[in-house]
């Protein structure tokens, strides 16, 4: 029952999850990498092209783009049009084909076709927020930040972890909290768990290996 429950070891939480996700699709962004997309530029795109959009639809839409032009160099020799066709499975593919294309123009104009590991300049460009920011800097540059997507905000309040009200406000109060060397791996983790067992509605709780620990905040409807 909540309040009974032992007090929250966030090294044995990542330990056990890091056990249950293996049976499980790994998160989007996590899967192209260890498929050798995993440059700054890659990762980007293919974030850009996951907002919104399932997973599902995610790898095979970003793969598809990626394997025609994995460079900005080669995207920006593409047009808006071509590109919002190889990624016409995404959802709100026209504007995001457009961002794309003239993040690559840029890239390839000012940086020689690459993708500094510059936080500043990565979230300048547009439709590039603190979620993608945070993805290219710990999957392609090797610089931990912690990427918040709805899954690691709703499942981190949901243990009791942090209180927060916005994923924005969640990254701040884990960068605070959360030890480094989980800092890239939470969001490989937890969105996995997010969508297979600590769910939106009716979360898994009974089968949760961390039911012990987690303070099952906001929860009023669970699985049996």
């Amino acid at each position: 029952m909540p309040g009974s429950q032992r007090p929250f070891d966030i090294d044995e939480a990542m330990h056990r999850i890091r056990e249950v996700v293996r049976g499980f699709q790994p998160a989007a962004l996590f899967q192209l990498a260890d498929e050798g997309f995993d440059r700054p530029f890659e990762v980007l795109v293919a974030c850009i092209v996951s907002i919104r959009t399932l997973d599902e639809v995610t790898v095979p839409t970003a793969r598809r783009l990626l394997m025609r032009a994995p460079t900005a160099h080669e995207m920006s020799q593409l047009t808006a049009a071509e590109i919002d066709q190889l990624i016409r499975p995404a959802s709100f593919h026209e504007p995001k084909a457009r961002r794309i294309h003239a993040i690559a123009r840029r890239l390839t104009a000012e940086y020689g076709g690459e993708l500094p590991c510059d936080e500043r300049l990565i979230r300048s460009l547009p439709g590039v927020g603190p979620k993608c920011a945070a993805l290219v800097l710990g999957i392609a540059c090797g610089i931990p930040r912690v990427a918040v997507d709805v899954h690691v905000h709703r499942v981190t309040n949901r243990w009791g972890y942090v209180r927060t009200r916005t994923p924005v406000q969640t990254m701040a109060a884990l960068e605070e909290r959360l030890p480094r060397q989980y800092w890239v791996e939470i969001n490989r983790l937890l969105v996995p768990f997010g969508k297979h067992v600590c769910t939106g509605r009716a979360p898994h709780c009974v089968c949760c290996v961390v039911l012990d620990m987690c303070q099952q905040v906001g929860v009023t409807n669970r699985c049996s």
